[in-house]
């Protein structure tokens, strides 16, 4: 089969990673889709994904969640995808490019972005089952499953960006993890002796056993065929039943070499400024296949982006936009293992006469190294252990910093320690390197476009959605472009609080106030002291001090006095309002465990109710169309039953789903429906910005979907690990791993503490995942507080959880027993034995459904019967 040339012109690009992808987005950008055909053969049985977050599959992200491939895109600019077809012949002179599949191409520009390949050591027994290599998401499908059915301990060849994942990955997998690297130090190309020895200690404190000035002399084979061990150089063996190859990449050239492009010594198609290949002016080649015209092949995504938009802009023959690559910066920050790791400038401080600055804290961790020229010009740099300052300091390299080097190394609080800000930079500072983004194109954006928000800037600019590591910086530039602009930035909770409710939170707790009118009267602003509020802070604040009831001094009932004045719609009645005015009814099912008496008494109250019934997705019952007035009737019967209220009307924790784990499934690990249950009774009618979701999984296969959930648990062989800031809803969001082979007890005291920080510091109506992403420093810091208690709060966070836990009381079992609450469940106060006529019914499978027309029309009871009545 042969698609010939027509027409329109053709351009072919063989490989579709990151790169590849970029190129296409640069041809779309420049109007190429749109005069050109293009062609795209992809090797891999996927489109482009993140490689660059490859490791992060193992902490949850799924390979749809890793693709960088919109097919809208694709569809809409006519791209022709071929997945899984890799070209294995080029003719040059006939212009052809035909496919694994035998399908031929004729093109008029031919890109190449073949990419890199794995470096596999000639030793023996390198083939052998059990040895793999760390480059695709194949490879790490391939990678788990052997670790789950096969190996006990792994060995990774090779102690650099991917080695150091990878040993994390097989660690998290349950293996006993080793690293074995030839040169003195982990990660030799991005730091120093001293940067690699507080890595070292750190690695080492997790668990992982590193070999560092040796290397691998042979794969020991057992009689099966299979991986049992490896030789090292100093003549050590090291037993392993799983091998991964991890020591770097080379040019995938081979396709240019058969066709007789000119090639590097060392490997790599040899390009000009342009990115065209110096051999023939219709094919260029770009990202890691490419020798760059500085004698360099870039493995970084950074270059590979600026190559892309060279070759587009070249095709394109734009005379204004003259674009050449002539090298790149290879500053790299990165997180490996949970260290931060960067590298910036003249790292190793190469440059003739320069001075180095540094600070180490073994015990921390910490390494912080400068390279400074005599003149005071910042050269370069390795910090270890913190980068916070990465993307001021790396915008300041080249130039003079404002203050002493000395003082940007220390940390916070330590003698003349000085924060820059992103504000001192200069506009040609590059604020994403992914990108090429500069600091003057993020204010424009601001300040030209009308760009209000961090999403939106990133949008426009780019910047941000590659790496993500200048996210925090951008947020910063966009509040101070927008304060300089003269738009003020109001943080208030709403127009009668200045406050954020993180703040108000803050109030509340240390002054223990346990009124809304007293915190109003006392730090609302001034306009709003003595007024009776909005409809934005009055449920915030009850949500305030509902979560601090018992330790404030206020009632934790939401129905007792002023707080019931200040609940949400659904809370004043205990239920979840429906579309025609009904109330759905759902009583707490911990972990989904249910008895057959408790299914009858659920379907007795149904039936003599006439309620609609059905099973949610949280592994509860729900029963639609309760008249208000029938909630206490139907509440009696299931609080009597032993049921209590699930909370699904309140900003509180709904449920805790569960698999049946190890009890009855033969795959399950541990007993995931007991940790639900005494999960879910831990912390019932806990008040939260938002709703809080959960579930527990038995093992890794996830049957309970605990990676969607604001905190999940899966089950492993050494115990649980813990997964926060998952969303399932509108916008999806896997959760992140917080912790991971917990015991019980330390399970428990991690969830305790990073919900109490969540409530505390959230926004009002903020889901975990959002949260997670907004507050400073994200999971990261997240961790250090409730994990490494590095603010000294923990004790105060468990405190307010016992206290929470010591004091609840089911709301709907307090509710029936006091006449005076009662009396509000009517549709008219002065009519309380009157039913809503507006709501009705009509029959559907055997059940009802909501009688819609009859709402439409507003039928109301006779003009006699209402007179002065007031509806609720």
């Amino acid at each position: 089969m042969s698609a010939t040339r027509g027409a329109t012109p053709t351009i072919v690009l063989v490989g579709h990673g990151m790169v590849g992808q970029r190129f296409l987005e640069a041809l779309a950008a420049r109007g190429l889709t749109a005069t050109h055909r293009v062609v795209v053969l992809c090797e891999e049985p996927r489109p482009a994904y993140d490689r660059v977050a490859l490791t992060s599959y193992f902490s949850g992200k799924t390979p749809e969640e890793l693709s960088m491939t919109d097919m809208e895109f694709i569809n809409d600019h006519g791209i022709e995808l071929y997945v899984g077809d890799p070209a294995e012949t080029v003719d040059r002179d006939a212009k052809k490019v035909t496919a694994k599949s035998g399908q031929v191409f004729e093109y008029d520009t031919l890109v190449l972005a073949t990419g890199s390949y794995p470096f596999v050591p000639p030793v023996p027994g390198k083939d052998a089952e059990g040895c793999f290599v760390y480059r695709t998401i194949e490879d790490l499908l391939a990678i788990e499953e052997y670790a789950r059915t096969k190996a006990t301990t792994g060995a990774v060849v090779g102690g650099g960006l991917l080695g150091l994942e990878a040993a994390g990955a097989l660690k998290g997998l349950g293996l006993t993890s080793h690293i074995v690297e030839f040169a003195p130090r982990l990660m030799p190309v991005q730091v120093d002796e001293g940067g690699g020895a507080a890595l070292l200690r750190t690695i080492e404190e997790m668990g992982l056993t590193v070999h560092t000035g040796v290397g691998t002399q042979e794969i020991v084979v057992g009689e099966d065929g299979a991986v049992i061990g490896m030789k090292l150089s100093d003549g050590s063996e090291l037993a392993t039943d799983l091998v991964v190859f991890s020591a770097g990449v080379r040019p995938r050239d081979q396709l240019a070499r058969d066709c007789g492009l000119t090639v590097g010594e060392r490997g790599g198609i040899t390009v000009d400024e342009q990115c065209r290949t110096v051999s023939d002016p219709h094919v260029f080649a770009i990202g890691e296949c490419a020798l760059a015209s500085d004698g360099r092949v870039y493995g970084l995504v950074a270059p590979g982006y600026e190559q892309a938009e060279t070759a587009a802009a070249t095709i394109a023959e734009d005379e204004t936009e003259q674009l050449t690559f002539t090298g790149a910066d290879l500053s790299t920050k990165l997180k490996l293992l949970g260290v931060d790791v960067a590298s910036f400038g003249d790292a190793h401080g190469t440059t003739e006469d320069c001075l180095d600055v540094v600070y180490s804290d073994s015990r921390a961790g910490l390494y912080k190294k400068l390279v400074i020229g005599r003149d005071g010009t910042l050269l370069g740099g390795i910090l270890v252990g913190d980068a916070e300052a990465y993307g001021t300091l790396k915008a300041f390299t080249g130039s003079v910093p404002p203050v002493s080097p000395e003082s940007l190394v220390l940390p916070a609080g330590a003698g003349e320690s000085v924060q820059l800000g992103p504000t001192a930079l200069p506009d040609d500072a590059i604020i994403c390197s992914c990108n090429n983004v500069r600091k003057g194109t993020i204010r424009a954006a601001v300040t030209d476009h009308q760009c209000t928000t961090v999403p939106e800037v990133k949008k426009c600019t780019k910047a941000g959605t590659t790496c993500g590591s200048c996210v925090k910086v951008l947020g910063q530039l966009v509040t101070a472009e927008l304060e300089a602009s003269g738009v003020e930035v109001d943080k208030g909770l709403c127009g009668c609080f200045s406050q954020t409710r993180e703040e108000l939170y803050e109030i509340v707790l240390a002054l223990r106030i346990n009124t809304y009118q007293d915190l109003l009267d006392r730090y609302g602003r001034a306009e709003a002291r003595g007024g009776d509020g909005c409809e934005i802070c009055k449920p915030a604040v009850a949500s305030i001090i509902a979560s601090l009831a018992p330790t404030i001094g206020a009632s934790g009932y939401v129905l007792d006095g002023e707080q019931a004045a200040l609940q949400d719609s659904n809370d004043h009645f205990l239920a979840n309002l429906q579309k025609n005015g009904s109330y759905s009814v759902v009583p707490r099912i911990p972990g989904g465990e249910i008895t057959p008496e408790g299914l009858i008494v659920i379907g007795e109250i149904a039936r003599d109710f006439g309620l609609y019934t059905k099973i949610t997705g949280g592994q509860r019952i729900d029963m639609f169309g309760a008249r208000v007035e029938q909630l206490p009737l139907i509440w009696a019967r299931l609080v009597d039953a032993g049921f209590e209220s699930g909370h699904a009307y309140g900003k509180a924790l709904r449920t805790v789903k569960s698999c049946v784990g190890q009890t009855w499934c033969r795959y399950g690990v541990q007993d995931s429906v007991r940790m639900a249950i005494d999960l879910e009774l831990r912390y019932r009618g806990l008040r939260s910005p938002h709703k809080l979701k959960s579930a527990v999984s038995g093992c890794a296969r996830e049957c309970a979907e605990a990676q969607s959930k604001d905190f999940g648990v899966i089950a492993t062989s050494n115990g649980w690990n813990l997964y926060v800031g998952g969303n399932g809803g509108a916008t999806p969001r896997h959760a992140d791993l917080l912790a991971q082979d917990l015991s019980d007890a330390e399970l428990v005291r991690l969830i305790d503490r990073f919900l109490m920080f969540y409530i505390r510091t959230a926004d009002r109506l903020e889901r975990t995942s959002t949260w997670l992403e907004r507050i400073p420093g994200g999971l990261d810091h997240v961790r250090d507080v409730v994990v490494e208690d590095s603010l000294g709060i923990c004790e105060e966070l468990e405190s307010l959880m016992a206290d929470h836990v010591a004091n609840y009381a089911d709301e709907w079992a307090t509710t029936i027993n006091n006449p005076d609450k009662l009396a509000r469940f009517v549709s008219f106060v002065n009519a309380p034995d009157t039913p809503d006529p507006v709501v009705g019914f009509v029959p559907e499978r055997d059940q009802i459904k909501p009688d819609l027309p009859l709402l439409s029309i507003g039928m109301r009871p006779s003009e006699d019967l209402l007179e002065g009545s007031a509806q609720r």
